[in-house]
């Protein structure tokens, strides 16, 4: 496919730690909603440190999104990407991605994992297709949760958050767990798709497993 040069359009934050980069959308240029791309920034000293970001627009509109989890405390490309601004530049490598969607199911995420449910769960709502799906997001406080009110207004009562650092009324406490699961997952005869830090997908993964799910109708990611 070969690299392309994305013009920065805009960037602002979705939350206190989460960026939000929309750029210029390259001629021709596609992916599958879930897929993300290596991206470097195009400035002297970061051309070469490339990283996985998640496209989080809709395949079928003008521009690309970006929703980026940064890290200030540390020297590293997220924390770059916080000094740009309107017109700056960014470098487009390889797309790829292991998770698709594969039908109705359950989507358990881990912080930043949600990633590549954006624009999963925003293709199903342009397409009316929203269904039965529901979305687990597992974040440490409430004000690390990543587009909250949009996914309340998709979802509904389908949406869950468990917070494991700070225990606020109406969002479970604690860490995603088979007890957890049990307790809100009425249906373990269906796709199960999980995104999100290693030991939370192996943790995970097994939960399911131990619960009667099929191995071959979970999609994981790790993030």
């Amino acid at each position: 496919m070969g690299n392309h040069i994305l013009k920065i359009e805009s960037i602002d934050n979705v939350t206190h730690d989460v960026l939000r980069i929309i750029t210029n959308k390259p001629e021709k240029f596609g992916f599958v909603p879930g897929q993300a791309a290596n991206i470097a920034i195009n400035k002297s000293g970061w051309v070469k440190e490339e990283r996985p970001f998640t496209f989080t627009s809709l395949p079928a509109i003008n521009s690309l999104e970006f929703t980026i989890k940064t890290y200030p405390e540390q020297e590293s490309v997220t924390n770059e990407l916080l000094q740009l601004k309107q017109d700056d530049e960014l470098v487009l490598h390889d797309v790829f991605g292991a998770i698709t969607y594969k039908g109705e199911g359950v989507f358990i995420a881990g912080g930043a994992g949600i990633t590549p449910f954006i624009s999963i769960f925003r293709n199903l709502k342009a397409k009316n297709e929203i269904g039965n799906n529901m979305l687990v997001f597992a974040n440490k406080t409430k004000a690390d949760i990543i587009l909250e009110n949009e996914f309340k207004e998709l979802l509904g009562d389908s949406f869950i958050n468990i917070l494991s650092n700070e225990q606020v009324e109406g969002y479970h406490y604690g860490r995603v767990t088979e007890e957890f699961l049990k307790a809100n997952i009425i249906d373990f005869n269906q796709q199960f798709y999980i995104c999100g830090p290693p030991p939370m997908i192996k943790d995970v993964e097994e939960q399911l497993i131990n619960l009667g799910v099929d191995k071959e109708v979970i999609t994981k990611e790790i993030f």
